[in-house]
């Protein structure tokens, strides 16, 4: 009798140590935009992205998500898969690749520059994502073109709708506001390379 009632409660223990098991952990990437047009540009120019800086309140693994206007939530079970500035500057450089028409645009930082390069330098100010609303991506830039020549500066501030529930939409609004922003600095790169 002990002895069944020993299995009894090992059981009972067991089956309730096995409800308390974590949800899974969800990791996501940032993407290129892929309605971005080129612009036809027939002189593609060479362009190295960084250094990027984000906000330390983002920069950590977890997405981090506003929840008020003092409250902001660290979730656990939904991760960038990689450091968040360095998936940054890479969706930049494709965004811009695509715009520039332009294979040569990289985040590949290079200690001897070959000439003719230009520098792309991103300081994000705010990274923020309410779920099931919008996200806001507030970007300080500086484009220096080759040769030292005189450094272009541009902000750029992008809201993008959330499309839905879960962290799905929220990081493709991201990629939007993104596109955004890179929409920005291939006008100045093209504006500069022009003069």
């Amino acid at each position: 009798m002990r002895y069944a009632t020993a299995c009894l409660i090992l059981v009972l223990v067991g089956g309730g140590l096995g409800a308390c098991k974590s949800p899974p952990t969800s990791f996501y990437t940032l993407s290129p935009d892929r309605a971005l047009a080129s612009s036809g540009s027939t002189h593609p120019i060479a362009v190295v992205i960084g250094p990027v800086s984000i906000p330390e309140i983002v920069d950590r693994p977890q997405i981090v998500t506003r929840l008020g206007d003092h409250e902001v939530e660290v979730n656990e079970f939904a991760r960038w898969a990689q450091p968040l500035n360095g998936d940054i500057g890479r969706v930049i450089a494709a965004d811009l690749a695509v715009l520039l028409n332009s294979p040569q645009v990289s985040v590949f930082d290079l200690a001897q520059e070959p000439p003719g390069v230009w520098r792309v330098r991103i300081d994000v100010m705010r990274f923020e994502s309410a779920p099931g609303r919008d996200v806001t991506v507030d970007v300080l830039w500086a484009v220096r073109p080759p040769e030292k020549a005189r450094i272009v500066t541009g902000r750029s501030v992008a809201h993008e709708a959330v499309s839905g529930p879960g962290f799905e939409p929220l990081v493709a609004a991201h990629d939007r506001a993104l596109a955004s922003v890179s929409r920005d600095i291939a006008a100045a790169l093209q504006a500069s390379s022009a003069q």
